[in-house]
C-alpha cells in the first residue's frame, strides 16, 4: 500500500514517516525543500502526476506555513486552500478510493474561553484561519458531492524537537539551553498569562492515523485537552537549567496575543480509541533534552 504525505519537512510529516515505519507501506514524501521529492502541492499539474502515478491509499496534506500573520496571506492560500483544491480534484478523477487527511486547526474556531469541540463555528480570525476554513469546505464538498473519504483533523498546539525558534515553546527552550551554556541574551516573550495546550506532535499524527483508519467520524477534534500557561513552561524549563527564569526574560506588557485560552474537547477522538501518550513535563523534558 502506498501513503503520500504533502508537507512531509515538517513535525508532522517526520513523525507519520516514524509511525509507518514498521508497517507495509511505500512512502513517497513530497516538500519544498530537505531530501524529499521536491513539489509544491500549489501546484495543479505537478499533484495530478503524483496521484496518477502512485494512485495511493492514503494522503496527508500537512504542506502550510504554520503561522497567522497576514504576512503570509498569498503563501497559505496557495498552500492551504489552492493546494486541497489540487489534491481533492486529482483524488477524484484518478484515484477516488484514496483516503484524504485535512490539517485543519484549533485556529480556525471561534473561541469564547470554553472547550472547542466539532460543532463549535469557524471564525475566520485571520489569513490562516480563512485558509483553513476554506479547506475544510472544499473537503466537505468533495465528500458530499463526489463520495470521497475526506477526513479533516483541527489540531491543537502540538511541539516536539523538531519545531522552530519562531515558536514559543521551542524559543524558551533553546534560549534556556544557550544561557546555562553562558549566553549573556535576554529572552523577549509576550504574554506569559496565556494557556493553551502543550501536545506532542507524535501523539497527534497518531490520532490523525486512527481517524482515517475508520468510516464512522470525518472530522475531529485533535487535542489533550489539557492547557496550562506559557509562565509554566518558562518556569520549567529554566529551572531545569537551574535557572531563575525572571534574571533572563523581558516581558513586553503592550504585547497582545491571539487568545488568552485555547483548549480543546478532545471527546469524540478519544472515543476512537485514541489517549496521548506525552503529557506536559514528558514533552518539556524531550525538547530540553534534544
Amino acid at each position: 500500500m502506498t501513503v503520500v504525505i504533502f508537507g512531509a519537512s515538517g513535525q508532522d510529516g517526520v513523525y507519520l514517516n516514524q509511525l509507518l515505519s514498521g508497517l507495509d507501506f511505500e512512502i513517497i514524501n513530497i516538500s519544498r525543500r530537505g531530501s524529499y521529492l521536491t513539489g509544491d502541492i500549489a501546484d495543479y499539474l505537478f499533484v495530478e502526476s503524483v496521484i496518477k502515478m502512485h494512485r495511493p491509499e492514503f494522503v496527508f496534506h500537512f504542506a502550510a506555513n504554520s503561522t497567522t500573520q497576514h504576512s503570509a496571506l498569498f503563501e497559505n492560500h496557495a498552500s492551504i486552500s489552492t493546494g486541497t483544491l489540487n489534491l481533492l480534484e486529482s483524488v477524484r478523477l484518478h484515484s477516488p478510493s484514496t483516503r484524504i487527511f485535512l490539517s485543519g486547526s484549533a485556529m480556525q474556531f471561534k473561541n469564547d474561553g470554553i472547550p472547542i469541540d466539532e460543532s463549535t463555528p469557524f471564525e475566520a480570525g485571520s489569513a490562516y484561519a480563512a485558509a483553513r476554513i476554506q479547506s475544510v469546505y472544499a473537503g466537505r464538498y468533495y465528500r458530499e458531492k463526489f463520495g470521497l473519504r475526506v477526513y479533516v483533523g483541527y489540531f491543537f498546539n502540538h511541539d516536539s524537537p523538531l519545531r522552530s525558534e519562531k515558536h514559543i515553546n521551542q524559543k524558551i527552550v533553546k534560549a534556556a539551553s544557550r544561557i546555562a551554556f553562558g549566553s549573556k541574551e535576554k529572552l523577549v516573550v509576550g504574554n506569559i498569562e496565556v494557556k493553551k495546550e502543550f501536545n506532542f506532535a507524535g501523539d497527534i499524527v497518531e490520532s490523525a492515523w486512527k481517524l482515517v483508519n475508520q468510516d464512522e467520524v470525518y472530522e475531529a477534534v485533535m487535542g489533550s485537552g489539557e492547557a496550562h500557561t506559557i509562565l509554566e513552561w518558562l518556569d520549567y524549563c529554566f529551572a531545569n537549567k537551574n535557572l531563575a527564569w525572571k534574571k533572563y526574560v523581558i516581558l513586553q506588557p503592550e504585547f497582545v496575543p491571539d487568545y488568552e485560552i485555547l483548549v480543546s474537547n478532545p471527546q469524540l477522538i478519544k472515543c476512537l480509541g485514541w489517549q496521548p501518550k506525552v503529557g506536559f513535563y514528558q514533552l518539556a523534558n524531550m525538547m530540553i533534552n534534544e
